[in-house]
């Protein structure tokens, strides 16, 4: 078995996803998948990323219902698809799901679904959530129909909006391609729209149930929910050309060298008082990789005490590199006398790192719409009292837990030296498409900080796959039988080349916005560059995403150019020309299929083979090129 074939290699686990069944009517594609329907097409253009029909829990993770009685009819121009999907809560509680899909060429998408529960059913949201893809899409036209029949001639959120856009929706148009345009219309409960690019995710969300209306919620015994979403497409074209049926990876990607310019960021690695001592363990990887930055994470809630800074101490005297502590605050005294006692147990250990990130632990939580803030001490307190601990010290804020909370909670930054935020791809969702979307978003996120932030130096991370901590709910979510599970601890990925190739993606995603430091990893630990004596490892005990971060932080501080693809969703690439040696193309397949690349203008320094250059799934590749 090679590289390209073995599951484990590719996502660090033998379990696989069972693929999508694409389903036509006419001019109309879907992929249907796991119930759902995705990426819903038009003569080969993007109308919705998806619509699905979701159950999520208290602590908002997601259910994976079993189906059944499922029944797929492809006509030659219509297709049928009809399910029961079981959904089993706590307590043996139960939730039945009765679904109809149709469609027909020049006609109407139908999905209709109606839930019941024989014990009644415990449930934060129960229902259709329809995504509108981004790219293309932000800020252009869109009209919403209201549920009291007015309608609105408005524009998608160019810059991430914090609350949600649209509420109290029916329906919602938008333009496809020129005199092509799709109304979405959604019945059976009120919907309204949030922006999920506030979580990476690469979507607009249109969901029932309002968030203002409490949650949880009990879905009563017996009672129907019946619901129901229909996509109608109108083209007013006079010229009609056949659809294009061309497979994914059919086509070469095309990379040229655009007109951006920068310098490559720091990168940083994060270190838990957890994972310390296998991080001093681990002091010959450390010097190897050789990181700009490494970030300290100190949360009092979490048990971290005065012995933690000895061993943060000695392992910062390995580095030659700056660091960093964020500290989450537990705020049951006042700032000042915790920032004090802090202050106290690093100068006993003798550990005073470079600078000092701070924020209320309270902070960490989301607030979603229609919820009452719990109660924190004013910011300014908080940053006035760090200024007095760490004299001298660069002091940053923002929020150790992710751009939402950013964006809803706007710190006040003239205290503040720095900006800083995580982000986590399986918040809502954890297929390997869904995560490997997130990186469309990442642009909107970098220049809706510089809307509110301007020119305030600016780092990103930890940004992992696993999620390390849940602004959403009561914890993360276990994942000892390591599946793809929305809001998980571990994730078997991170110890795959799809890992690799995520962080590469999102190193290019992020390159213009001027970082001063990107973290996509710890050391050790299950966020870590190398696995444990007891975790499954593909590469010896090196993770693949070693090689990404190692290679980042050899270019840490070179320019970049940037480089165009003619298919983002498949390959991303830039240039890098390190401070000894020659411009370096550096290329990622963020797919599961093998990607053709031609290089246009480009030249390599080495010819490359007549038939050009071919990426295996998840592969990243480097390419010397002439000055």
């Amino acid at each position: 078995m090679t590289a390209e074939s073995d599951p484990f290699q590719l996502y660090g686990t033998y379990e696989t996803e069972t693929p999508p069944v694409r389903l036509t009517a006419g001019r109309l594609a879907v992929d249907f998948k796991d119930g759902n329907l995705r990426i819903i097409t038009y003569d080969g253009i993007e109308v919705l990323r998806g619509v699905s029909y979701l159950v999520r829990d208290r602590d908002w993770g997601t259910y994976a219902p079993s189906l059944s009685e499922l029944t797929i009819n492809q006509g030659e121009d219509a297709f049928l698809v009809s399910y029961v999907a079981h959904c089993i809560g706590s307590e043996g509680t139960m939730l039945e799901i009765r679904v109809h899909i149709s469609a027909e060429a020049g006609g109407l998408v139908i999905f209709d679904a109606e839930a019941v529960s024989e014990t009644g059913f415990e449930t934060n949201r129960c229902g259709f959530c329809i995504l509108h893809p981004i790219v293309g899409v932000a800020g252009t036209p869109v009209s919403v129909e209201h549920v009291d029949g007015h309608r609105d001639d408005t524009h998608f959120p160019d810059l991430i909006e914090p609350w949600q856009p649209f509420k109290d929706m029916r329906a919602i148009t938008h333009t496809v391609m020129p005199q092509v345009t799709a109304e979405c219309r959604m019945e059976g409960d009120t919907f309204e729209m949030e922006d999920q690019r506030n979580w990476s995710d690469a979507s607009y969300k249109t969901y029932v149930r309002p968030l203002a209306l409490p949650w949880p919620y009990q879905i009563p015994a017996g009672q129907s929910v019946r619901q129901r979403v229909v996509l109608g497409i109108k083209d007013k074209r006079e010229t009609l050309n056949a659809p294009e049926s061309a497979s994914p990876g059919s086509r070469a990607v095309t990379i040229t060298e655009g007109a951006k310019r920068g310098t490559m960021p720091a990168t940083g690695l994060v270190i838990t008082p957890e994972e310390a001592q296998a991080t001093l363990e681990a002091r010959d990887v450390l010097a190897e990789i050789g990181p700009q930055e490494l970030l300290f994470h100190f949360d009092p809630n979490a048990g971290h005490g005065a012995d933690a800074f000895k061993a943060f101490n000695a392992i910062a005297q390995l580095n030659a590199g700056t660091s960093t502590l964020e500290i989450a605050l537990p705020c049951k005294q006042s700032p000042l006398a915790e920032a004090m006692e802090c202050a106290i147990w690093m100068q006993t250990a003798g550990f005073w790192p470079d600078a000092i990130v701070i924020s209320p632990s309270v902070d960490r939580q989301s607030t979603p719409p229609g919820s009452q803030w719990p109660a924190c001490p004013p910011l300014e307190e908080v940053y006035t009292a760090a200024r007095a601990a760490f004299p001298g010290t660069r002091l940053g804020g923002g929020m150790l837990s992710y751009f939402t909370e950013l964006n809803r909670k706007r710190v006040p930054s003239e205290p503040l030296d720095l900006i800083t935020h995580c982000t986590n791809p399986i918040v809502h969702a954890s297929d390997d498409l869904s995560v490997m979307q997130t990186l469309e978003a990442l642009p909107f996120i970098t220049r809706s900080v510089h809307a509110i932030y301007g020119d305030k130096p600016y780092r990103i991370g930890p940004s992992t796959i696993p999620m390390r901590q849940n602004p959403y709910g009561s914890r993360t979510m276990d994942n000892r039988d390591g599946r793809r599970i929305a809001m998980a601890n571990t994730d078997p990925r991170h110890n795959g080349r799809f890992a690799e190739a995520f962080a590469l993606g999102y190193a290019a995603k992020v390159l213009d916005a001027g970082l001063e430091c990107l973290t996509l990893s710890a050391l050790t630990g299950p966020f870590g560059l190398i696995a444990g004596r007891d975790e499954p490892s593909p590469a010896g005990g090196r993770r693949p995403i070693f090689n990404t971060v190692a290679l980042l932080a050899r270019l840490a501080g070179s320019p970049w150019r940037e480089c165009i693809s003619s298919d983002p969703t498949a390959v991303l690439a830039f240039i890098a020309k390190p401070a000894h040696g020659a411009p370096q193309l550096l290329l990622v397949n963020v797919t599961p299929v093998a990607q053709l690349i031609e290089l246009g203008r480009l030249r390599p320094a080495v010819q490359l083979p007549g038939d050009g250059l071919t990426l295996g799934p998840y592969a990243v590749g480097s390419i010397v090129l002439a000055d």
